[in-house]
């Protein structure tokens, strides 16, 4: 069976990149793009990469346009897709790129983004620890089977999340007191025309932090992720989001896809007893069944250039004796699998397929 797609945010970089893995998808025939300010024109004008939709022209991402298809995906700004989504099919899959549907809390909402709050969807993160205990996890793939609103996980939550949930399962740190350094390529700022990310002689040769200071938007859906985690140790996920606190600082670096994202955190009592060996071991074994995460062989580091293009997370933990502290890494592909490339591995276990079904884990390096 072929399932039709319409696409909205078409033009834009997560939905072009979504456009991109779905065109040469097997089960997938994108039949609507959909958009605002470049309505009417074709994408040939936008998407030459794709030369399969070249003659696909923009309309009006409106309900008319979206609803007739079996998939829709809304690649569209926060606050944009909720009220959207609320008059489209019910018997569509409905995957949110944006950020409306991922809050389970609307404190957490009304916070850091404000506005309407929209209900939390099936979280589209198939390996993220969602429970269980040490040696028999459950993940959030399960919960994925069927499912006809997907809820697309933020590009950096996704790679602190794949770094560090092992640490919270197996209760090797302390998390009251994680901090995440990510380096971000430029696309991960959107497309619309700013000095700090489309002007060469701005970005080239140069990095800028923004988000400072608790201010990000994806901390509470990091805090979110890893307290789920954390209840395969402890047991209770709302317990272990009250006390996690993570500081969280993204550096824009001049390179358009990409994040590398460094984690650590205060090693627990019981962290301290394990070795470097018996660390990996860890990662290595929590990941092992894991089709699109890649846990790097001892002394190997990720690196953003192996990953590009790919639905691919390089992943290493590395622990630091003299500071007490507990290291992960994470390399992924902010456009790929962190956004459409997680979003349509979401959607090919909701729709029955075959989970790697139209993605890759080859990088495109150098």
């Amino acid at each position: 069976m072929t399932y039709t797609v319409a696409v909205a945010g078409a033009t834009g970089y997560a939905g072009g990149e979504a456009l991109r893995i779905l065109a040469a998808h097997p089960d997938f025939e994108i039949t609507c793009v959909a958009g605002h300010s470049t309505v009417g024109q074709t994408m040939a004008q936008h998407m030459p990469h794709i030369p399969q939709i070249a003659d696909l022209t923009v309309v009006e991402a409106t309900p008319e346009h979206l609803n007739g298809h079996d998939v829709i995906i809304l690649a569209l700004p926060h606050g944009a897709s909720g009220a959207l989504a609320a008059e489209l099919d019910s018997d569509a899959v409905v995957v949110d790129l944006g950020a409306d549907h991922r809050l389970i809390n609307q404190t957490d909402w009304d916070t850091y983004y404000g506005g309407t709050y929209f209900p939390h969807w099936q979280y589209g993160m198939p390996e993220l620890i969602t429970g269980g205990k040490a040696g028999a996890f459950t993940y959030q793939r399960s919960n994925l089977v069927g499912a006809k609103r997907i809820a697309g996980p933020g590009c950096n939550v996704t790679a602190v999340t794949l770094a560090l949930q092992p640490a919270l399962a197996y209760g090797l740190i302390d998390s009251s007191a994680i901090v995440a350094d990510l380096v971000v390529g430029y696309s991960g700022a959107g497309k619309a025309l700013k000095r700090t990310n489309l002007l060469a002689a701005e970005a080239l040769g140069s990095a800028t932090a923004y988000g400072v200071g608790g201010t990000h938007r994806h901390i509470p859906e990091m805090v979110q992720n890893l307290g789920f985690a954390a209840s395969a140790y402890e047991g209770t996920q709302s317990s272990q989001a009250q006390a996690m606190r993570l500081s969280f600082t993204p550096v824009l670096a001049p390179m358009a896809r990409g994040i590398l994202a460094t984690v650590s955190a205060p090693l627990s009592k019981q962290g301290m007893q394990y070795s470097q060996d018996e660390l990996q071991q860890l990662w290595a074994k929590t990941y092992a069944q894991e089709h699109f995460i890649h846990v790097l062989t001892p002394g190997m580091l990720p690196v953003t250039g192996n990953v590009i293009g790919s639905n691919a997370a390089h992943i290493q933990v590395v622990k630091d004796e003299r500071a007490g502290r507990l290291i992960a890494f994470a390399a992924i592909d902010n456009l790929n699998r962190g956004t459409a490339g997680q979003a349509v591995q979401s959607l090919n276990i909701a729709l029955g397929l075959k989970e790697e079904t139209g993605l890759t884990t080859i990088g495109v390096a150098p």
